[in-house]
Parts: structure tokens; C-alpha cells; sequence
């Protein structure tokens, strides 16, 4: 079971490379980020699928995708210029909160 939650947080870094390489792509016109953001896509679903084996689809899911908007989010504030604001801090702990409960679950 250790190893699939592993797995699940390697997927969600992966998901996380891909949203952010998707702001270089420019609409997927330039090669190199694209060809980043398409390894970074197969990486992260075949590591979410592999993690599926063990870990109920639901919970998987959702601590997927919390990570990867979780990850993304702060990447856009700290480094893409993104508006830092209580609001989004808030929200981002919210996710991270529920990413644990959910860990917690199952």
C-alpha cells in the first residue's frame, strides 16, 4: 500500500511539470516544451494508473488532482507572477486538508 501512495505523489509531480509546461507550449506550437509537457502527461496517467492497482479510484483521483492544483497553484504564485491573496492561500490549504483526510481514509 506504501508503495502505490508513493506512486500516486510521483503522479501528481508529474501532473503538476505538465500544467506548467503547458503555459511554454504557446498552444502547443513550440516543440521542446511541448515534447515536456506530452512525457510529462504519459508519465503522470501511467504512474495514476499503476497506483490504481491498489488505491480505491475515488480517493486516487481526488489526491491526484489535489496535488497536481495544489502544486500548480503555488508555482504560478511563487515564480509565474500569479496574485498572491488570503482567498488563495485559503483555498490552497483547503485542498492540502482534504489531500490528508482523504490519505487519512484510505
Amino acid at each position: 500500500m506504501g508503495m502505490a501512495w508513493l506512486t500516486l505523489g510521483a503522479a501528481g509531480l508529474f501532473e503538476i511539470a505538465w500544467a506548467v509546461g503547458l503555459k511554454y507550449t504557446v498552444g502547443f506550437t513550440r516543440l521542446w516544451p511541448s515534447v515536456f509537457t506530452v512525457s510529462a502527461m504519459v508519465a503522470s496517467f501511467w504512474l495514476l494508473s499503476v497506483a490504481l492497482k491498489v488505491l480505491p479510484i475515488g480517493t486516487a483521483y481526488a489526491v491526484w488532482t489535489g496535488i497536481g492544483a495544489t502544486g500548480t497553484a503555488i508555482i504560478g504564485m511563487a515564480f509565474l507572477g500569479d496574485a498572491v491573496s488570503l482567498p488563495r492561500l485559503l483555498g490552497i490549504g483547503m485542498i492540502v486538508g482534504g489531500i490528508l483526510v482523504l490519505k487519512a481514509a484510505g
